[in-house]
């Protein structure tokens, strides 16, 4: 890790140099160039908020809402939600995706915003992190987020633990790196505070992977033929259970939400069908709202992060991103099954899987609204607005 930081530095420090360069050409052609810096492009300006960060660990940070008068309030509490950027060399449409998303931001002025992976895929993925981690502080809302299968090909290595770094250097941040003894990098937890310092909602980051690989398959006795997208491991469900312990000792009960990148299992048993034939709600859920356009992108191995959620009774929903053109939510035995609205126009999306015109397409944010009570509600906010 001694090695990490030291060789971090230095490659931060020749990013921040290059992008410096590229804003000081932003600046002398009069915003033409360079078209690379999305960024600038997306034109981010400082929105007002009122949320404090009261304490940060190495793995959870607490945050309130404040009213005027500078006292903690049970007020409203948005957090804004989007997926799969698939930032990439296209800069025309990077420019297209983030400036959506940044105006996304600004009509809704979120108290928190978390991303569910698949940010950045670009040749120079870690100078275009720090691209855009420096544009959301610009606007300076907190936000966090967690890896998705694309960002990088590795677990614990060095370029996964970089690009986690170009996020995270930024006040407004709240990712962590998390627990050591946890697959992957940006395992965390953020845990929102009321009134009295009682715990309106506890948010679980989760680092979902990429693909079952042999050793995991060894690990879990998964058969050779049976491939695809990784899972939760049973230490990060571990962890989860032993928090919602933690929590409730110290708060009493505790209500929360969790993110990934890759859906659970769980999420199949929604809608019954095909990509060929199409797909219709199978009755087992009540669906809420959205459409399927394609087969649920989830592990061929269930490692029961779902039967711990039942087990526990505190998570209301989980989101994840993952399958572009799926943006449904739906109540499956108590908890909601959440897409979040992917942001992307560089990547597969309506307009390549369909002949619907942009007026249809899916791109956008989901917003949940956290209401005094605990109660929550959930609503799309779709780019084709802005059309």
């Amino acid at each position: 890790m001694i090695t990490y930081e030291i060789w971090g530095k230095v490659r931060q420090f020749l990013a921040k140099s290059g992008i410096a360069c590229e804003e000081l050409l932003w600046t002398i052609s009069g915003g033409k160039a360079p078209k690379a810096l999305f960024s600038e492009r997306a034109n981010p300006e400082k929105i007002n908020t009122s949320v404090k960060v009261l304490k940060s660990d190495s793995y959870s940070t607490d945050i309130a809402k404040f009213d005027k008068d500078g006292n903690i309030s049970d007020e409203d509490f948005v957090i804004l939600t989007s997926t799969d950027f698939h930032l990439d060399e296209d800069p025309d449409l990077n420019a297209k995706t983030i400036g959506n998303f940044v105006r996304q931001i600004k009509d809704n002025k979120p108290d928190l915003i978390v991303l569910t992976g698949d940010i950045i895929l670009s040749k120079y993925q870690q100078v275009d992190a720090i691209k855009f981690a420096k544009m959301m502080e610009k606007l300076g809302i907190y936000w966090t987020a967690v890896f998705g299968n694309h960002e990088v090909r590795e677990e614990k290595g060095f370029y996964k633990w970089l690009l986690l770094k170009g996020f995270s250097g930024y006040e407004h941040c709240l990712v962590k790196h998390g627990p050591e003894d946890l697959f992957g990098y940006g395992n965390h937890t953020i845990n929102i505070i009321g009134k009295e310092g009682k715990l309106r909602k506890t948010l679980f980051m989760f680092d979902s992977g990429r693909d079952i690989t042999p050793s995991t398959r060894a690990e879990y006795g998964i058969p050779e033929e049976q491939r695809g997208y990784d899972f939760l491991k049973k230490e990060q469900i571990a962890f989860y259970e032993n928090e919602i312990k933690r929590l409730r000792e110290k708060y009493g009960e505790v209500k929360s939400f969790m993110y990934m990148h890759i859906p659970l299992c769980e999420y199949r048993e929604i809608f019954d069908g095909s990509e060929k034939e199409g797909f219709v709600p199978s009755g087992k859920g009540k669906l809420l709202y959205g459409r399927m356009y394609e087969s649920v992108g989830c592990s061929s191995y269930n490692s029961g992060m779902f039967d711990k959620i039942i087990e526990l009774g505190s998570t209301q929903a989980v989101y994840s991103g993952h399958d572009h053109v799926n943006d449904w939510a739906a109540e499956y035995k108590g908890v909601y099954l959440v897409y979040n609205q992917a942001a992307n126009y560089t990547e597969y999306h309506l307009g390549h899987k369909t002949d619907l015109p942009e007026s249809e397409w899916m791109q956008g944010v989901t917003l949940t609204r956290i209401h005094s009570d605990g109660s929550f509600d959930l609503v799309q906010s779709l780019n084709s607005k802005y059309l």
